[in-house]
């Protein structure tokens, strides 16, 4: 008996789609390869999600070909975390951003490179590229990871954009020697959930049909959104996985769990409204260091907090965008995370005021006890010619805003440091 909706069958080697019989193929038809993807909506899912596989450790690998076959971590020294660390040092348990001591522990012969950002940012740029070519509607989440939209291409491609992504996948390990696994769906939550089932160099399909069964007996720190300290809630709640969401009505889990709960209904569901955003803009801006010994006492936090506090400023004004909300971010000798937040008068570019907002946040929150790292971020962005307006009660505020452009102009001629205020000094 015929099947109302046939199963397709995409070739990942020579990009062949075809219909399949009941039972599809192991191999291609065409040329014999036994990359194959399945699936009875292969044609009509155009939301994708696309991930560099383990994209720091395997631009290294390529450009060093002896450390191919051995495991690379990408990262800081014995004080910092891991940024990256290949499939072979995964092997033996290494994680991003586990610390790096531990990771060490776990893998003694890694070898450790130093991350080296500007390289990893002209990778990007090419995989980028190669996406526009796609389409526009293309949403960046970091430099090895992106959403993709490609509702209405085929036309245009005369190709499903299952195809195209197909193509784009193995143009990019051919031509920029880096591999990506691919998600494809109806939408960001599933698309980006599918990317991470068949890695490294996976191509992956959750149709609109099987969503919510998919979903179903997954732990709830599956949906998008939902962190430890939210799946604590829902975990104290009764709510492990998530099938046990669906019981409750969107107005239940919105007055327990507030805008969040209307998103939790939707995803239980397999459903997610949100748009891909092309070109939209960042939400945050963040500066951060961790030391090579553990901080003790307050005035060398905030020593260290002021450096960070005028390379925040220069990035916002770079990008033109100016914060409304400061986070102050600690992190403590035992790795636990500290993040305190609060909102300002005005959005500010001034690294004065992020400074005096970020100090205070550090004298109200800080604890006999080392701290191995500190940060300070910027979110809330908007627009910069909204930054830091004149204050009646401040009259000094514009003229320090001014000082701080000076600055800012000179060390662009003359070198970053060139020219510094004296907080910069140690006393």
């Amino acid at each position: 008996m015929q099947q109302e909706f046939p199963v397709k069958t995409l070739c990942r080697d020579c990009v062949t789609l075809t219909t399949g019989e009941e039972t599809p193929p192991r191999r291609c038809p065409s040329c014999g390869g036994p990359r194959l993807v399945h699936h009875t909506e292969l044609e009509s899912l155009s939301f994708a999600h696309l991930d560099c596989d383990a994209f720091y450790a395997s631009v290294e690998k390529r450009d060093r070909p002896e450390l191919r076959d051995k495991p690379v971590i990408v990262g800081g020294g014995q004080r910092g975390v891991v940024s990256a660390a290949c499939y072979v040092a995964r092997l033996y348990g290494v994680r991003s951003a586990m610390p790096m001591f531990k990771a060490l522990s776990l893998c003694p012969d890694a070898e450790v490179l130093r991350p080296d950002m500007a390289k990893y940012r002209e990778v990007s740029r090419a995989i980028r590229d190669r996406m526009s070519a796609l389409t526009p509607q293309i949403e960046p989440l970091s430099l090895d990871e992106a959403f993709l939209d490609l509702s209405g291409t085929s036309r245009l491609h005369r190709a499903s954009p299952a195809e195209c992504l197909a193509r784009l996948a193995a143009d990019i390990e051919r031509d920029l020697a880096v591999s990506v696994s691919i998600g494809l769906s109806t939408c960001k939550l599933l698309a980006k959930i599918a990317s991470d089932l068949d890695k490294p160099r996976g191509f992956a399909v959750i149709g609109a049909s099987e969503a919510a069964d998919f979903l179903a007996d997954k732990p709830v720190s599956i949906l998008w959104g939902v962190g430890s300290a939210l799946q604590k809630k829902l975990l104290s709640d009764g709510i492990r996985l998530v099938r046990d969401l669906r019981p409750y009505e969107e107005s239940e889990l919105m007055a327990r769990y507030g805008a969040m709960g209307r998103r939790l209904h939707l995803f239980a569901r397999g459903q997610d409204p949100r748009p891909i955003e092309a070109d939209a803009p960042a939400k945050s801006l963040s500066s951060e260091t961790t030391f090579e010994q553990d901080i003790q006492d307050l005035d060398s936090l905030q020593h260290h907090l002021w450096p960070l506090c005028e390379k925040l400023a220069r990035r916002l004004r770079d990008k033109d965008v100016a914060g409304k909300t400061v986070t102050l971010k600690l992190r403590t000798g035992d790795f636990r995370l500290q993040t305190r937040s609060r909102q300002l008068f005005a959005p500010t570019q001034s690294a004065e005021t992020l400074y005096e907002m970020g100090h205070t946040l550090l004298r109200e929150n800080w604890k006999p006890g080392g701290y191995r790292l500190i940060g300070i971020g910027a979110a809330d962005l908007v627009r910069g010619e909204l930054a830091d307006p004149p204050d009646f009660l401040d009259p000094q505020r514009t003229r320090r805003i001014a000082v701080e452009k000076a600055i800012d102009g000179l060390n662009r001629k003359l070198g970053t440091d060139a020219v510094r205020k004296g907080r910069s000094f140690t006393p």
